[in-house]
């Protein structure tokens, strides 16, 4: 029997038609609470044919520890950057995952941060349960710009949104879909300085790569507009945390919401945690019933179609 190691919480804690597919499936299933780190992961390594995972640590240790028994990865979600695609493909180990299954719920989240703080929507909530009733002024997204950086499926659906809201939505993306800009007239920024300019807020929709790690610093905050928002529902390395945080103590960054941080979860005196301005969600921005089910759905059905040996809906690497 295949034996696969299973370490999504949300896979495991939310019901639907993922849990009929993985036992219709037939195979022995380990249940783990992720995100693992590398040491737990080799700790397992090594007694499974496949896995699949979060955002755990799957790391060239981990995947030469696997061997010769691991016979593919199918990731739940579509971030990779906690997986060492490269040694995979070295050792000839598909990286399987599952594009366009959350860009509605991680675009939804996105307003869900803004709205938050543009409306002063935890000052109040909390004020009121302290049995008190005060009241900040807030501000209309109506006429705003929006920067989208990563003008992708998500990046996308939050200039519909962006649109929707009577904002001026601003993309930059090395490959433009020049189609859809045109539809829901999206500027086309063609440097991310423009964007820095142009921007009253300014939301992130980026893979984490060598080239985008730390992007938000100090130097590319001093070139945004003073006040500005900044949105991350990408990855938390992306935002370089020191400079963020003497960002918002200083007003250059008026709030940053984030459903992602550097240190997932973060320890109890994590900087980003303190500050009033920020508003920081649980890495939960793909995590509704919908998203979960179709993530879910994608990652067994990739697991189940390679195993037998068909083409699985998105593999990331070529082996």
């Amino acid at each position: 029997m295949t034996r696969v190691l299973l370490t999504t919480t949300s896979f495991q804690d939310t019901p639907g038609a993922h849990q009929q597919l993985l036992e219709k499936a037939g195979f022995e299933i380990v249940r783990e609470r992720g995100p693992l780190p590398e040491s737990r992961m080799l700790e397992l390594a090594g007694s499974f044919d496949a896995f699949i995972c979060g955002d755990d640590a799957i790391t060239r240790a981990v995947i030469e520890k696997s061997l010769p028994r691991l016979k593919v990865i199918s990731k739940y979600g579509i971030g990779l950057d906690k997986i060492d695609v490269k040694s995979a493909t070295e050792f000839k180990i598909p990286v399987l995952f599952t594009p366009g299954v959350n860009h509605t719920t991680v675009a939804e989240h996105a307003f869900t941060l803004l709205l938050a703080l543009e409306k002063n929507l935890i000052f109040a909530v909390d004020a009121t349960r302290q049995g008190q009733w005060k009241r900040k002024t807030g501000h209309e997204l109506l006429g705003k710009s929006i920067g989208i950086i990563g003008l992708g499926r998500i990046g996308k659906e939050v200039a519909i949104r962006a649109r929707a809201f009577g904002m001026e939505p601003i993309g930059f993306d090395i490959y433009w879909d020049e189609a859809f800009a045109k539809q829901y007239q999206v500027r086309r920024a063609n440097t991310m300085d423009e964007i820095f300019a142009s921007s009253d807020y300014i939301t992130l929709h980026t893979n984490l790569t060598p080239e985008t790690r730390d992007m938000i610093n100090a130097k590319t905050i001093a070139k945004m507009k003073k006040g500005v928002i900044v949105l991350n529902c990408a990855r938390g390395e992306i935002v370089h945390t020191s400079d963020m945080v003497e960002a918002l103590k200083s007003g250059q960054v008026a709030g940053y919401g984030t459903d992602v941080l550097d240190q997932e979860p973060p320890p109890a005196d994590h900087p980003l945690l303190k500050q009033p301005n920020c508003i920081v969600t649980p890495h939960v921005g793909s995590r509704t019933f919908e998203s979960v089910v179709r993530q879910a759905s994608c990652a067994v059905e990739n697991l189940t179609l390679y195993l037998a040996g068909k083409k699985p809906h998105a593999q990331a690497n070529q082996v």
